[in-house]
C-alpha cells in the first residue's frame, strides 16, 4: 500500500508542513513500487491517520478504494475553492497509459470526461508535457484545456532559434523511433528488442549532444536532446500561474522532468504534489510527493474526488 512520503529532517518537507501542504493520499495498491523502494507505506499510512486524528474518514476510504486517505489542508483548500486555483497534469504516464509506440497514445474517455468536468470547475486546468501542444490536444482530446508543451519550450521565444540546429544534429544519426519536435527531438527504446542495448547504443548520442552545445535529457525509455536554454515544466507552470494570478495549484506527473513542476509549486498559498508511480519512476518523485497513486486508472478515481 502506497502512501505520502516525507524525507525525515528534510528542510523542503518542513517548510511544505508549515504551508499546510501534505496532501491527502489517495491512493491504491502498488506492491512493485514497495518492492522496488523499500518502505512500509501502510505503516507510514497508519502514522499520517494517527498524526490527522481523522482515522473515521480515512477508514471509510479504506473500505470503499482499497487505499488509506487522511485529510491534509492544502488539497481541501484547493477543492473547497476550485476557482480559485490551478491544476497542472503531464500527459503521458498520467492522463494517458504509456504505450510500446508513442504515437498511439490516448487519454481514455473516462478521463476525458473528467478533465471537462475540471475545466468547468477550476481556474485553470492545464497539460504541461513533453509533446507539442498540437499532439498534446490529440492524445488528450480536451481543446477547452490549456497545453504547454515541450518542457516549456513552447513559451521560450529562444527556442526557435535552435530547431534548425536539433534537426541537423538529428539526421546524422539512423534511429528506428525518432520523434521529431518543433523544438527537439526525442529517441525512443520502449519498443526494442533489448531495451538495455538500445540505452548502451544512445549513450554516445547523449554524448555527442552534450558536445555539440546541446542538452541531453534521458527520460522513461527515451532519450530527448534539447536547446541549452533554461525552460522546463517547472518554467511553464511559473509562466501560466503569474498570466492567471492563481495562489495555489496542484501538479501531477510521473517521470523526472515532473520533479521541475513539483519545484514551481514552492511558495504557494497551497500546493500539492502528485506522483504516478511505476517501476520506471525515479525514487525521488515519490520521495518529493504529497499524494503517490499506483496507476493511470487510479489517477481518474483521484480527479473524481477533486
Amino acid at each position: 500500500m502506497q502512501s505520502v512520503r516525507r524525507d525525515a529532517g528534510g528542510r523542503r518537507d518542513q517548510d511544505r508542513r508549515e504551508r499546510g501542504c501534505g496532501g491527502p493520499p489517495l491512493v491504491e495498491p502498488n506492491r512493485q513500487y514497495e518492492q522496488g523502494h523499500d518502505h512500509d507505506a501502510t505503516a507510514n499510512a497508519e502514522q499520517r491517520t494517527e498524526e490527522s486524528g481523522d482515522d473515521t474518514d480515512a477508514r471509510k476510504f479504506e473500505n470503499d478504494h482499497g487505499a488509506y486517505s487522511t485529510r491534509v489542508d492544502a488539497l481541501t483548500t484547493i477543492a473547497a475553492e476550485p476557482r480559485q486555483a490551478a491544476l497542472f497534469l503531464d500527459v503521458d504516464g498520467v492522463l494517458a497509459p504509456i504505450v510500446d509506440r508513442p504515437e498511439d497514445a490516448r487519454v481514455p474517455d473516462a478521463t476525458r470526461a473528467e478533465l471537462l468536468r475540471l475545466t468547468g470547475r477550476y481556474g485553470l486546468v492545464a497539460c504541461v508535457t513533453g509533446r507539442p501542444t498540437a499532439a498534446a490536444r490529440e492524445i488528450v482530446g480536451v481543446p477547452e484545456l490549456t497545453y504547454a508543451g515541450e518542457h516549456g519550450l513552447e513559451l521560450d521565444p529562444a527556442a526557435g532559434e535552435w530547431a534548425e540546429r536539433i534537426r541537423g544534429f538529428a539526421a546524422e544519426i539512423a534511429w528506428p523511433d525518432l520523434e521529431s519536435k518543433p523544438f527537439s527531438v526525442a529517441f525512443h527504446y520502449r519498443a526494442a528488442n533489448d531495451r538495455a542495448d538500445a540505452r548502451d547504443r544512445l549513450e554516445p548520442v547523449a554524448a555527442a549532444a552534450l558536445d555539440a552545445g546541446l542538452r541531453p535529457r534521458w527520460g522513461r525509455m527515451v532519450l530527448e536532446v534539447l536547446p541549452p536554454l533554461d525552460a522546463s515544466k517547472g518554467t511553464a507552470v511559473r509562466a501560466l500561474l503569474e498570466q492567471s494570478g492563481l495562489r495555489r495549484a496542484l501538479y501531477a506527473g510521473d517521470d523526472t522532468t515532473d520533479l521541475d513542476g513539483f519545484d514551481a509549486l514552492d511558495g504557494l498559498d497551497a500546493a500539492v504534489r502528485v506522483a504516478v508511480v511505476s517501476a520506471e519512476a525515479p525514487p525521488e518523485l515519490g520521495r518529493r510527493a504529497d499524494v503517490i497513486v499506483g496507476s493511470t486508472d487510479a489517477f481518474v478515481e483521484f480527479l473524481r474526488a477533486l
